[in-house]
């Protein structure tokens, strides 16, 4: 489990919480966008939309819309997880949706729309800084200018001549956390109210209660397992009248067990040493379920990597 004040405001945890001040989310947006922005209400994180029952559910880290009717989602990435360019894509379509209420049937009242990803990575491996998408005519270069702007943010990246000094020094300080020699006022107001956030009691008991919620899934994920191999294996034995079926059927229930805590593990945003010092620390965890953890996790990295 990661302390939390080791964090830096690349853990979507701490981003979260940080993104619910105005005044972060403003500053934020304004260094990333180069020009005055004020928000219309309170920011809210960790939004969930879903546009239909039997839908995929988004969750976006920070959402807000600015006076001019703009809307906003800001996200961040600890990890590649490869599939980035077609979840942007899922999670501006499923934005939209919410944007425009239902009656009406001018599309022209669909409001602009920015969704900023921020992440400690090389999305395109060109070593920018940004990259900024927005959809335009193949044949004439011609932009269809419909409001929609997707833009990746790389912490790493090599081109401080294109981009404004704000903007890396915000990158920077997102990534390593510490305020350096000659800091802006900005960052240095910004790193006392990340430090305030971290101090903070309540914000002690909710990172708490966020991984109390993951055991709790984590164990359901176990149990769900283990009866859907207990059936398989009475069903086995029944067909095959042996007890080696109920034996394997409980192997594999316990197998899928494990891979349900990887899977819950990565979806909450941990990276792969997160997840194995997990494993390792979970002292009710049987030993053979670790491995089969650890099993588990290498081959998604594999397929990652792959």
């Amino acid at each position: 489990m990661e302390p939390l004040e080791n964090m830096c405001m690349l853990d979507r945890f701490l981003f979260a919480e940080a993104m619910e001040d105005p005044w972060i989310h403003e500053y934020i947006l304004k260094t990333i966008f180069q020009r005055e922005i004020q928000l219309r209400w309170i920011p809210e994180t960790e939004k969930e939309v879903r546009n239909h029952p039997n839908r995929r559910s988004i969750r976006l880290d920070g959402w807000v819309m600015d006076k001019e009717g703009r809307a906003y989602n800001t996200e961040v990435q600890k990890k590649d997880t490869g599939n980035l360019r077609r979840r942007s894509r899922l999670y501006q379509g499923t934005v939209d949706r919410s944007l425009l209420s239902r009656g009406i049937r001018d599309f022209n009242q669909l409001p602009d729309c920015f969704w900023v990803m921020i992440m400690p990575f090389d999305l395109l491996g060109e070593k920018r800084y940004r990259y900024t998408f927005r959809q335009c005519c193949r044949e004439t270069g011609q932009p269809l200018e419909d409001g929609a702007v997707r833009i990746f943010l790389n912490t790493q990246g090599e081109n401080p001549e294109e981009i404004s000094p704000e903007l890396i020094e915000l990158l920077n300080y997102m990534e390593q956390g510490k305020v350096l020699p000659g800091s802006s006022k900005n960052i240095c107001k910004l790193h006392e109210k990340i430090t305030q956030i971290k101090q903070d009691k309540e914000t002690g008991v909710r990172y708490m209660q966020a991984w109390e919620e993951l055991e709790m899934m984590r164990e359901e994920g176990r149990r769900e397992g283990k009866e859907e191999g207990r059936r398989e294996g009475k069903e086995e034995g029944r067909r095959e009248g042996k007890e080696e079926g109920r034996r394997e059927g409980k192997e594999e229930g316990r197998r899928e067990g494990a891979c349900a805590i990887v899977r819950i593990c990565t979806h909450l945003g941990m990276n792969a040493p997160e997840i194995l010092r997990y494993i390792e620390a979970d002292k009710s965890m049987p030993q053979e379920t670790k491995n089969w953890a650890k099993e588990a996790l290498d081959t998604a990295e594999l397929v990652k990597k792959g």
